[in-house]
């Protein structure tokens, strides 16, 4: 491993949207690990992500989209036999709904040394690469923030009770874990998400944040308080990417405020109300400028204010 620092390692799938919208179809570059090195790189956290995508169409444009938000890819990212896609069916309300084909044999490739770790969603448990993701979060995190979301897809988490063993590993290695409540509903249909978020909060984490879209984000501490938190009130156009946004603006909030590092595990733990709340306001505020436009498309460091 080389002694070069990296501020934030994302680790997950990179795959093509489909989106299908009103008889049309687009192309967009997603998978919601990417989508956060994308984001916290836009707001000025220097990002890299290691995945797996193919030496395609599809695979050129996951390329450029990275490259043109100065996201490094690890050595083998570019491995797989294909690019993986996740076709988007886009309602009356802006929201979207998965039909997936993805492949997943991620390898552990790292040879940096990041402040904070990301992962999450498919990657982080599909087989056979989401047994070796977990593994390098257990290596990873002695040396790194781990930030997580299990970003919930029940088409390919295979038995309830089997997604919840694998998902409650990776919340005991976690320091922030990020969760909407459509996540938690699925994951534990006998309580509600906020019971579920103290629960967690209890397992390590300093903070498990519950979002839910435009109604805002619910943060359960380590001190068993929680606080709730209003979202901007916009016009959505589609929800894709909006909790990816949510989460590179947590990360990018704390990057400013200079806590993105193991050596800020224990700060975590005993923020101020105030402090909690900004950082929350500021992630949120990422989340709804994503609703407003097509697509994962979050927003760079002009249109925001840390701090």
């Amino acid at each position: 491993m080389t002694a070069e620092p990296t501020t934030l390692l994302a680790i997950g799938e990179a795959l093509i949207d489909v989106v299908k919208r009103d008889g049309g179809e687009a192309r967009h570059p997603g998978g919601s690990p990417m989508n956060v090195a994308i984001g916290a790189s836009r707001l000025g956290v220097p990002s890299v992500l290691s995945t797996r995508f193919g030496s395609d169409t599809d695979g050129d444009l996951i390329a450029a989209h990275t490259v043109g938000s100065a996201v490094t890819l690890t050595a083998g990212s570019r491995g797989a036999a294909r690019t993986s896609t996740a076709t988007a069916t886009i309602g009356a309300d802006g929201a979207a709904s998965y039909v997936f084909d993805i492949e997943w044999d991620w390898q552990d490739d790292i040879d940096v040394v990041p402040r904070a770790v990301h992962t999450g969603s498919i990657g982080a448990v599909l087989s056979p690469g989401g047994a070796n993701v977990l593994r390098t979060i257990e290596r990873l995190r002695r040396t790194s923030l781990v930030t997580y979301d299990p970003n919930s897809r029940p088409a390919l988490m295979g038995e309830r009770v089997d997604a919840v063993a694998i998902v409650e590993q990776y919340v005991r290695l976690a320091d922030v874990v990020k969760a909407s409540d459509e996540d938690l509903e699925w994951l534990y249909p006998d309580r509600t998400p906020v019971e579920t978020a103290r629960a967690w909060s209890k397992l390590g984490p300093a903070l498990v944040i519950v979002t839910a879209g435009g109604h805002g984000a619910t943060v359960a501490t380590s001190d068993d308080s929680v606080s709730e938190h209003k979202a901007p009130v916009v016009e959505v156009v589609d929800t894709i990417g909006a909790g990816d946004s949510f989460m590179a603006g947590f990360i990018g909030s704390l990057f400013h405020r200079g806590m993105l590092g193991v050596e800020h595990r224990g700060a975590l733990h005993s923020l101020t109300d105030e402090v909690l709340h900004a950082i929350v306001t500021e992630a949120l505020a990422c989340a709804a400028i994503t609703v407003q436009r097509a697509g994962a498309n979050p927003p760079r460091l002009a249109d925001v204010s840390f701090g």
